[in-house]
């Protein structure tokens, strides 16, 4: 019983899929480690703790692929939440490294919560839509931005990137941000810009942090980071695994995917998901004609999530060796996307549009009162906005 599993993934597996593991996995560091590298910083790791997390999130992801792939024979891609490093580069400053991590915690247990009890559904119904995207795309206004602003530091090197990502989303879009980065580095090089002479390979060492909490951690990290993974990275995963056709049973993944951010939390893991861009690598044809067998290529992204993991202090090294301007361009155009589909998903319904708009404005105005960042202000004054605005139905 035992070898049976074995058996039938080497049956199953092909070459192709090994090579859309490995895409999805390229896809997904190189479009943004940089904005967990900036998250890390924001809330005052040191670069052991940035290894670490670099650490604890690929054998996550790694852990969670190929177990859930084997466990249900359908490719389950996990990643880790971009939107939530990017709100905690915005909002987590005032909050320290030991509460940010007990706020890590806490989300990963209410995420476990949401999925095992079968309410993952329900309790997004409570945060309105349109409010949940434009949160997002205030967190993510500042690194749009940053594109351009680098410009005035780095021109040449801003330009080019803008150039090749714009190119590249007309003539090979899914490369389009990684040809991004080669161009970055290669100009950065030529300028002297780059300091790899630190950079070696190593293994990283994991960095146990005990979790302290308080409200401004809870209020201002926790649950928004718990809305922004459940709003923004789980339901377009869901939405991705039910497109390709797959009937996956999304409670018991939601759940376990929890658990392993919940162990690994103290790590730095600060927050799992499904995956959907990268998701899709794995379920196309690219990846095995046979729909039934393409669960391998998730295996095979777990598999290399653990290598790249596995080497987080090198990772964490390369990105520090960066200009501060060409992790700005990379992270803002690896963004581009969800900016705009958080903003057509924000004003899409016109009753909702006034709302939507005030929670952009107040979470991307930065503001903290209270210890408390500006996204959950923003779902505050968004929620506020609703109640009054919004036409009561006539009882009876």
């Amino acid at each position: 019983m035992s070898a049976l599993p074995k058996r039938s993934l080497l049956r199953d597996v092909s070459l192709p899929a090994l090579m859309a593991g490995f895409i999805t996995v390229l896809v997904g560091f190189a479009s943004s480690a940089v904005i967990v590298f900036q998250a890390a910083r924001a809330v005052g790791a040191t670069q052991a703790q940035i290894a670490s997390w670099m650490w604890a999130l690929g054998l996550g992801m790694g852990i969670t692929c190929i177990g859930l792939s084997l466990r249900y024979r359908v490719p389950v891609v996990t990643a880790w939440s971009t939107p939530g490093a990017a709100m905690l580069v915005v909002g987590a400053g005032a909050v320290g490294y030991s509460d940010a991590i007990g706020a890590f915690v806490l989300a990963a247990v209410l995420g476990m919560i949401a999925g095992f009890s079968g309410i993952f559904a329900r309790v997004m119904r409570r945060v309105p839509m349109a409010l949940a995207a434009g949160m997002l795309a205030g967190v993510l206004l500042r690194f749009g931005l940053e594109v351009f602003v680098s410009m005035q530091t780095q021109l040449g090197m801003a330009l080019a990137m803008f150039v090749t990502w714009l190119v590249g989303r007309r003539l090979f879009p899914r490369y389009a941000v990684i040809a991004t980065l080669l161009v970055g580095v290669a100009v950065a090089a030529s300028q002297g810009l780059l300091h790899m002479e630190t950079v070696r390979l190593e293994l990283a060492t994991p960095v146990f942090t005990w979790p302290t909490l308080s409200w401004s951690a809870v209020i201002g990290v926790a649950l928004p980071l718990f809305v922004v993974t459940m709003a923004s990275q789980n339901i377009p995963g869901v939405a991705v695994i039910r497109a390709s056709g797959y009937d996956t049973p999304i409670s018991p993944v939601i759940g376990w995917i929890g658990v392993a951010n919940t162990l690994l939390a103290p790590f730095g893991a600060f927050g799992l998901n499904l995956a959907a861009i990268t998701a899709a690598i794995c379920m196309g044809r690219e990846a095995h004609e046979d729909p039934a067998r393409r669960y391998t290529a998730a295996v095979a992204a777990g598999g290399f999530y653990i290598v790249v993991g596995l080497f987080g202090a090198t990772v964490a090294a390369v990105f520090a060796a960066f200009p501060r301007e060409l992790v700005a361009c990379v992270a803002g155009i690896a963004l581009f996307g969800t900016i705009a589909n958080s903003l057509s998903m924000a004003l899409r319904e016109e009753a909702d549009r006034e709302a939507a708009l005030v929670t952009f404005l107040v979470t991307a105005s930065g503001v903290s009162l209270a210890g408390i960042g500006s996204a959950f202000w923003g779902l505050v004054a968004g929620g506020i906005c609703l109640l009054v605005l919004r036409p009561r139905t006539p009882a009876g």
